[in-house]
């Protein structure tokens, strides 16, 4: 039945809601990373604005909305599918990743997106986890700029999934879809990256300047 489709979707849509920065910003006094560092409500900002064990809880609970979102809920509701398995998983975690960046809890101003990617990728193909996550690395290290190593991981999804899928898979078409609202979630990234004035780990370089 399509209403139970869309009562899936809707669901991992408010799932992804649950920001995880802001969920344990309340833990911590108070602290909402909306208003110090970069103002992004991701692991990254809470990363350098709040610390390691701060950021680590953000990325459990962002990474594993992403998991619940494709690995629970297109088992539930049981009903004849309008979509097949793979497709309707797709859609549950794309709402998941949109519901992270447009959460209806927090004034519709969250993260970028790219933890809930990645739980929601490892339950629809960690092969293709296991290459974008190493495209991240190599790009970062090679740069220093977190938010260009996150737009060429989330561009390596597609491809690997054309490559090995084909291009009518429900892996690429999430692919294609969440390479471009990522692209679009980091858009203040690549002002900045053309710019010249974006926030560089340069202590993670291999080839920094000693």
């Amino acid at each position: 039945m399509p209403a139970l489709l869309l009562l899936r979707i809707f669901i991992a849509y408010l799932l992804g809601s649950l920001i995880g920065s802001l969920i344990v910003g309340k833990f911590y006094g108070g602290v909402d990373i909306r208003k110090v560092g970069s103002g992004n409500a991701g692991s990254t900002n809470a990363l350098r604005t709040q610390g390691k064990l701060f950021a680590l809880w953000v990325m459990l609970i962002d990474v594993g909305k992403g998991l619940v979102a494709v690995g629970v809920l297109p088992h539930v509701l049981a009903s004849p599918q309008v979509l097949s398995l793979d497709w309707t998983a797709a859609a549950c975690g794309a709402a998941a990743v949109i519901g992270h960046v447009f959460p209806v809890f927090f004034r519709f101003h969250g993260g970028k997106g790219f933890a809930t990617f990645l739980g929601v990728l490892l339950m629809l193909s960690w092969p293709a986890l296991i290459v974008a996550v190493i495209i991240w690395g190599l790009v970062l290290v090679l740069s220093g700029y977190v938010g260009l190593a996150t737009l060429f991981a989330a561009c390596s999804v597609p491809v690997f999934a054309v490559i090995v899928h084909g291009s009518q898979s429900s892996l690429f078409w999430f692919g294609v879809v969440m390479a471009l609202f990522i692209l679009y979630t980091h858009r203040s990234n690549i002002r900045r990256l053309i710019a010249g004035k974006e926030n560089r780990f340069t202590r993670v370089m291999l080839l920094r300047r000693r």
